[in-house]
């Protein structure tokens, strides 16, 4: 009986060496692994794979996200909706998911058996178009941009899952714009300007790749539409990309089946690419929902449809920046962003009272009441991986002020509590992302 032995040669100790560290840092930011500990989220086998349950941490990470896309959205135009969970099978065979993603989706019911039968959402599109064809609308009403967090399922393999990573229920920044064919290349372009944006805030920009994923002109089976629309979807798309300057490649077979699209990558620690953010170009399924627009002249004309997200789902996303920063979030985005540390019970009051200060202002804080000494409570929170830590006693009561400790800087000395204060609402609000200058060994 023959055995196949994978393994790997070096050359030199200094490769090895640069091997092993790889492996350490692979190991430090794992998200299956560091989100547990850190308790971000757990997964319950008697609950299911691919269903993780995010932990009250990870959970306001994800409130936080969710607000700020939200409000961004709206400020762009965007209106939201929300829409069911599920939906009768005739839903998805007009809009052809039927046909060509049904083995992707949870499907309730036999319709061999049953009267009615529906299916778990796998996506939030057709629910938007019914939005849209609620009222007829004009040329002047467009572009219309509908935007939603969605809880969308879907039936992945279950060889395939991993942490937060690939899931079988997850959340996404949703939406779908509907626009007049002469608006697609500059709206298109603001989908593309929006999921930019999101990339820079969140530190990930210089991370990702862009590729236009094509359809395969030898497989025409797998899309709807003839060969003209797409040639000229992509060489609209191409010439976008271009316009704006940003680097991508191309890839046959990846396009979706009623158009193509840009996909933005990253590899997690493993190397592996995920795709995070997509914006799709669709000429094709306002066609099969009957969805029209009046015209200036008075007649029925198709519009086309924007697919996107702007920061795609959000437990991928909090997956990638745990990996990202390994754990070491920015202020913004941490779960607990001050943790304020008394000498002793003496000085619980005032503790309280800064924290009450910091509440007031929408900041992130707890007090740790136990009674330990100070050093070992700086160390917890630190492994903790708490941006700022607050040490309280006589002086700082007496003075009103703060001994401020980051991970930053690490002892940043006394500050008045008012510029403290200051300081932090200006980091969160301004979402600023601080280098860490200082490495305390713990």
């Amino acid at each position: 009986m023959l055995t196949r032995v994978y393994g790997t040669a070096f050359t030199k100790n200094a490769e090895l060496d640069e091997y092993l560290v790889y492996l350490e840092d692979i190991k430090k930011r794992d998200h299956n692994k560091l989100g547990r500990e850190m308790e971000l989220f757990t997964t319950v086998d008697v609950i299911g794979q691919g269903l993780p349950l995010l932990m009250p941490k990870g959970t306001k990470m994800i409130q936080t996200l969710q607000r700020w896309i939200e409000d961004e959205e709206e400020r762009r135009g965007y209106v939201r909706t929300k829409t069911p969970l599920m939906a009768k099978s005739d839903l998805y065979k007009i809009s052809g998911h039927w046909d060509h993603y049904k083995e992707g989706m949870f499907v309730l019911g036999d319709e061999k058996v049953d009267k009615e039968v529906f299916a778990l959402r796998p996506m939030t599109c057709p629910f938007q178009y019914y939005v849209y064809k609620n009222s007829q609308k004009s040329y002047r009403d467009l572009p219309l941009r509908y935007g939603e967090t969605s809880t969308l399922f879907r039936n992945e393999d279950s060889g395939e899952m991993h942490g937060l990573t690939r899931v079988r229920q997850f959340t996404i920044s949703e939406g779908h714009l509907i626009v007049r064919p002469d608006q697609m290349d500059e709206e298109f372009k603001g989908c593309l300007d929006l999921a930019r944006y999101c990339l820079k805030t969140l530190g990930v920009e210089d991370d990702v790749t862009y590729r236009l994923s094509k359809w395969d002109p030898n497989n025409t089976a797998k899309y709807i539409g003839t060969v003209d629309v797409w040639e000229e979807t992509q060489d609209r798309i191409r010439k976008v990309l271009t316009e704006l300057e940003i680097p991508f490649y191309e890839e046959e077979g990846e396009a979706a089946f009623y158009g193509p699209k840009v996909d933005i990558q990253a590899k997690n620690v493993y190397g592996k690419m995920d795709t995070m953010i997509t914006v799709q170009w669709d000429a094709l399924i306002a066609e099969q929902f009957d969805m029209y627009y009046v015209d200036q002249n008075g007649d029925k004309v198709r519009p086309y449809i924007i697919h996107r997200t702007s920061m795609g789902c959000y437990e991928r996303t909090l997956a990638w920046l745990i990996e990202k920063y390994a754990g070491l979030f920015p202020t913004w985005l941490c779960p607990e962003q001050v943790r304020i540390l008394p000498i002793s019970e003496k000085y619980h009051e005032y503790a309280k009272k800064v924290k009450e200060e910091l509440q007031n202002n929408n900041v992130l804080v707890t007090i740790d009441e136990r009674a330990e000494k100070i050093g070992y409570k700086i160390r917890e929170a630190r492994l903790d991986r708490v941006p700022y830590m607050l040490v309280v006693g006589q002086k700082e009561e007496e003075d009103g002020v703060v001994s401020v400790r980051s991970r930053f800087l690490g002892d940043e000395g006394q500050k008045p509590l008012a510029d403290f204060v200051d300081d932090i609402c200006k980091e969160i609000r301004t979402k600023e992302i601080r280098k860490i200058e200082v490495v305390e060994n713990n």
